[in-house]
């Protein structure tokens, strides 16, 4: 029996319970390494617990999972987690790249959008010279705030991936950085959608009109028509981006020197169109009655009457205002008073515009839209206009804060070069350069911001 006892004691089968180091105390269930087991001998398992970094114990793996963090790949607590797993999981080399593409671009691209393009002359025309040069300065204003203040937070610590989110809830907390992104995302989502129907508009309006599906036979439907029309050539280009966004953004990141180019080629046209307007107007008329402004839609020429031969003979325009197409016809009241002339809906530059549109001209849905300065004889007061008549009417009640709402988007575009923190080479060098300047000392600190050692954020 002696001998069968030093047996198990020499053998593989080493302990028992008597030697002091029983299966039940080891942390680890089912582990047949008992140096892994020593290294935790003597100490409270529960407060120790976040030093098991190999191998937790079910409370520690289930701690982690509660303080799971979703941090993008490259920052520093993922380097971390992977260089503990002792290379059990490949690297991702994530796209690096420099201040011009991740960041310049970018913000170029947002800026220069579709309001630019379509709503800018609009907001100008209806606010004035003054009043427009008012909106812009307060919209910059803003946004010039917006970038010094993400200017000094990306210079005051590590920016991952994340962009904006990530430096407003690491700034001001989880509270504002949650409620702040959630209006950044839905704002992002109808962004999109405006994308989309300014896109469509510039198609159907102004490049190629045959292509409408939908057209209306009078001007009253004109605006159903275009609706429609928006629905399925929308309904299409949502399908191609998303499409592209499945296939793979990395895609579009190879062209945006592309379209940047074909957007910068737009804006040199547009001066391009101003100065030789002011010499060469294009010949783009515009018909009046009175002073009111009328649609093309449903006559070719601008007169009361037209000479056929040897004989005079009403045109279509008449047949809209009066009973019939005969000369002893009952006509509109306004149609009978004022005459139709035509003018230049572009005179250019030179012909004194500028000076009648420094001031505003706010209009109220469903007024119809006047030249000023323009000759009129008015009707009495309370005399009911006809809708039937092909007059241009003002489709939304228009003032100063409307059009501030209306332009503001695009001014917003410097978030685009934040948001692609987790893409940038150095964002913590490339975000301030392309967004704004902090004052900093020969060490290269902010002035007034303790030393990163003495940072809460930086702290482990």
């Amino acid at each position: 029996m002696l001998n069968n006892l030093t047996d198990c004691e020499d053998g593989d089968g080493g302990a028992n319970p008597g030697d002091g180091n029983p299966k039940e105390s080891s942390p680890f269930i089912n582990s047949t390494d008992t140096e892994k087991g020593r290294e935790y001998d003597g100490k409270n398992m529960a407060l120790f617990e976040e030093e098991m970094d190999t191998s937790p114990m079910v409370s520690s793996l289930l701690s982690g999972l509660a303080n799971y963090t979703n941090l993008p790949q490259g920052s520093r607590e993922h380097e971390e987690a992977e260089n503990n797993e002792g290379g059990k999981k490949k690297p991702v080399q994530a796209p690096r790249m420099g201040t011009f593409m991740g960041v310049y671009l970018p913000c170029l691209q947002n800026i220069f959008g579709v309001i630019l393009f379509l709503r800018l002359t609009w907001v100008v025309g209806i606010a004035g010279i003054m009043e427009a040069f008012c909106m812009v300065f307060i919209c910059c204003s803003c946004t010039m705030l917006t970038a010094i203040s993400m200017s000094a937070i990306a210079t005051n610590g590590v920016v991952p991936a994340g962009g904006s989110y990530y430096m407003i809830s690491r700034s001001l907390g989880p509270e504002f950085g949650g409620a702040v992104g959630l209006c950044f995302y839905l704002g992002t989502t109808f962004a999109g959608a405006m994308y989309i129907l300014g896109t469509i508009e510039i198609l159907l309006a102004y490049l190629f009109p045959a292509m409408a599906i939908f057209k209306a036979e009078d001007a009253s439907g004109e605006a159903a028509a275009m609706l429609n029309n928006m629905r399925v050539y929308g309904t299409c280009v949502l399908t191609c981006m998303a499409t592209v966004v499945f296939v793979g953004v990395k895609y579009v990141n190879k062209f945006a020197l592309v379209f940047l180019g074909c957007v910068i080629l737009s804006i040199l046209a547009i001066y391009a169109g101003v100065i030789k307007s002011a010499f060469d107007p294009p010949n783009f008329p515009i018909c009046l009655l009175g002073n009111r402004t009328l649609s093309r839609h449903g006559f070719d020429v601008c007169a009361k009457l037209a000479w056929e031969g040897n004989e005079t003979v009403t045109t279509r325009l008449w047949g809209l205002f009066c009973s019939s197409r005969f000369l002893n016809a009952t006509c509109d009241e306004y149609f009978t008073r004022n005459n139709v002339t035509e003018i230049q809906g572009i005179p250019g530059a030179a012909s004194g515009l500028i000076k009648e549109n420094l001031w505003s001209s706010y209009l109220t849905k469903g007024v119809i839209v006047e030249r000023r300065g323009m000759p009129s004889v008015g009707l009495a007061d309370g005399t009911p206009v006809d809708m039937d008549h092909p007059y241009v009417f003002s489709d939304m009640t228009s003032y100063f804060t409307l059009l501030v709402g209306i332009y503001f988007p695009s001014v917003t575009g410097i978030m685009a070069g934040s948001n692609r923190s987790g893409d940038l080479r150095d964002a913590q060098k490339s975000i301030p350069i392309s967004h704004g300047s902090s004052p900093k000392t020969e060490t290269g600190e902010l002035e007034g911001v303790p030393s990163p050692e003495l940072r809460p954020w930086d702290r482990r």
